[in-house]
């Protein structure tokens, strides 16, 4: 790797921290600068200004989001226990997405809008072969699967303070949510 890529991963790195510790206003790009071990003006050169380099942080996760998350609403039950997992194993990126829901001081990338309708679409689809339950609308019905796989994350203010033992088994804390989506989803009787 050259210099300039290494440099350029550790600045993405330490701001990856402090924008998921002190958000977009909180986060000083001095505090990067020190963390990536790099002069502040090449944070600058590199991304222009403070607003563009938590962008781009935030499109880069989210692309590992879409690629270590495939979604699959045929089985909407192991979505939301591989949610779980991946919620569980990143809480500086869960943190990241819960101040870019906060300070909107950012667009929201044209990918995460595309993967929303995209995973709404396939949803509807589902629903109309009558593989998944059409009591819901899809997009309320996402919102909740995901709402349901986050809520023991940092971020959630629910599920750690209303069951603060339920993050402490994963496994049980998996199967649980995955229970919820499955009876959630599942076609009426009769």
């Amino acid at each position: 790797m050259r210099n300039s890529e290494l440099s350029r991963e550790k600045i993405l790195a330490a701001a990856l921290r402090e924008f998921s510790d002190y958000g977009i206003a909180g986060a000083r790009v001095d505090r990067i600068a020190k963390a990536a071990g790099c002069n502040k003006n090449l944070i600058y050169i590199y991304f222009e200004s403070k607003e563009a380099l938590f962008e781009t942080i935030l499109r880069k996760h989210l692309t590992r989001i879409y690629e270590e998350l495939n979604f699959t609403p045929d089985d909407l039950p192991d979505y939301a226990a591989r949610i779980v997992d991946f919620a569980m194993a990143n809480p500086d990126l869960l943190r990241l997405l819960a101040w870019f829901g906060l300070e909107q001081k950012v667009g929201s990338p044209a990918e995460r809008s595309a993967s929303a309708r995209d995973k709404i679409a396939a949803l509807a689809a589902v629903q109309a072969k009558g593989a998944v339950n059409a009591a819901f609308p899809p997009a309320f019905l996402l919102t909740v699967i995901m709402a349901i796989s986050t809520a023991w994350t940092a971020v959630n203010p629910f599920g750690s303070t209303l069951d603060p033992e339920g993050a402490g088994d994963p496994s049980a804390l998996r199967q649980r949510v995955s229970d919820v989506v499955r009876l959630l989803v599942a076609l009426p009787a009769g």
